[in-house]
């Protein structure tokens, strides 16, 4: 295998300043105050940070001043509330730690929308604990993985005084739609948030009892496609045959773009990605993954995506090409005999290493320009991007972090990619110039973005004693 992808975790490091027996008191407060991290957890949940919806905006504030305070509560200090153009970001640090390496901890504390709500089991702003899971909204996404390092900070800095790194925290309220204000943020103040590393939790572990390090995420391009026949709907037999329908068009387009067995068929849409290693493929083929309970969850009838790959591969390391939404003509009951004036669509493309968001969406456009007819006005929106990003499986930190769930978890985790994308993960890497370390305790049945969204609360638990070991094993890197 090569050197760096299947990691041997080396014996545990040092244990920097920490005496022993004051890590033994942290790992107790912890395992003592499960009921209490319970509750406290379920107010930061009550609150409906959705970024969303303009009529949250009051209540998105509110969260943010409620984890505002949260963290002075818990130790940490220069704690405040920085406004934006959108919602605010909330920073806190702890610097006391001479000598030692400076961990940037990154999350958010917006949550998606809650519709449909009669799909909800229990209230979503009620959490509601029901077979060793937390439901509400944000629960894993990312109120719960947030919540996991305030609780392991608490119990270091409660029990021993200190953190054993230098720790700077930054969340915002914007994640869930699409972080337009944190990268300017960022960039402007690298200075500030210089580090040596940036902690991210807010991805999923592979499987229940299968603890995870992502190494890998997919990036995102999202294009919105309008088209235009005539200033206004038409009667289907009077102009019917007489003009072009946008409908008709759309669907025309859009089933050009892939072909029967998945492959996208824009020119040139393939050519910087970076292959998989012959040891990944052999990695991915050991986990424990088994397509029909996959397919079974998902009740699909068959799964389906590009020959020549494994759904692993699929999912992960491999670019793709979605509609995510179209809307044409008569929607409502009943028929009307209509022809459409305009159609739109949505359509996205899943990014892997080393494509470019930005080429990717010219070649888009260059390849429906040109096999859209003529007999239709047709506009073409770029919403937004991200850059696909991979770290090195020998990279310190990673290494780290490995030891660090293994010591909270009881079990050495495996090496994922992951199909979605976290924006602000190449952000803080391209702005910082450090490695970005994603630490997530999610799984892959939390319900994100949908109805009856989870947590479970052993992850929530070992997560946070994997946190706060996580900070003893960096303290005791050598710059």
């Amino acid at each position: 295998m090569a050197q760096g992808f299947s990691p041997a975790f080396p014996g545990m490091i040092g244990e920097g300043n920490l005496e022993v027996h004051t890590m033994n008191d942290v790992l107790d407060f912890i395992n003592t105050n499960r009921d209490r991290y319970v509750e406290e957890l379920k107010q930061f949940l009550a609150i409906p940070s959705i970024s969303a919806m303009p009529e949250h905006q009051t209540d998105v504030r509110r969260c943010a001043e409620w984890t505002a305070a949260e963290m002075s509560r818990i130790g940490l200090e220069n704690v405040r509330v920085i406004d934006t153009a959108g919602h605010p970001l909330v920073y806190g640090d702890w610097l006391h730690a001479e000598g030692k390496p400076t961990v940037l901890f990154y999350g958010h504390y917006d949550v998606q929308p809650v519709d449909p709500v009669d799909l909800w089991q229990s209230p979503p702003f009620e959490a509601t604990v029901r077979d060793g899971e937390i439901y509400a909204r944000g629960a894993s996404d990312d109120k719960g993985q947030v919540f996991v390092h305030f609780k392991a900070i608490e119990a270091h800095i409660t029990k021993s005084g200190r953190l054993p790194v230098n720790f700077k925290v930054i969340l915002e309220g914007e994640e869930e739609v699409g972080s337009v204000n944190l990268g300017p943020y960022v960039k402007a103040h690298a200075a500030d948030l210089a580090s040596d590393m940036v902690l991210i939790s807010d991805t999923e572990m592979f499987d229940r009892g299968v603890p995870s390090l992502c190494y890998g995420l997919r990036g995102l391009v999202y294009m919105q496609i309008d088209m235009r026949g005539t200033k206004g709907d038409l009667h289907s037999g009077s102009y019917g045959g007489v003009v072009a329908n946008p409908a008709n068009v759309m669907a025309q387009v859009l089933a050009q773009l892939k072909d029967r067995s998945g492959t996208v068929k824009i020119p040139g849409f393939y050519d910087a990605v970076r292959a998989l290693r012959d040891e990944e493929r052999a990695e991915f083929r050991r986990l424990p993954f088994n397509e029909v309970s996959v397919k079974k969850y998902l009740g699909a009838p068959r799964l389906f995506g590009e020959r020549g790959y494994s759904v692993l591969e699929r999912m992960w390391a491999r670019p793709t090409l979605d509609v995510n939404g179209m809307v044409a003509g008569w929607t409502g009951e009943g028929s009307k005999t209509v022809i459409p004036a305009t159609a739109m669509a949505k359509v996205s493309m899943r990014i892997v290493p080393n494509q470019d968001p930005v080429a990717i969406a010219e070649l888009f456009e260059a390849y429906v320009k040109k096999i859209t007819p003529k007999t239709v006005d047709l506009k073409i929106t770029r919403m937004h991007g991200a850059m696909p990003w991979m770290t090195d499986f020998d990279n310190i930190y990673v290494q780290a972090a490995g030891r660090a769930i293994e010591k909270g978890f009881g079990k050495r985790p495996v090496f994922t990619r992951e199909g979605g994308s976290i924006p602000v993960v190449a952000t803080f890497q391209e702005a910082l110039n450090v490695p970005c370390v994603l630490f997530g305790f999610g799984l892959p049945d939390d319900n994100l973005h949908a109805p009856n969204e989870k947590f479970n609360l052993d992850n929530f638990f070992q997560g946070i004693l994997a946190s706060a070991f996580l900070y003893q094993e960096v303290a005791g890197i050598k710059g």
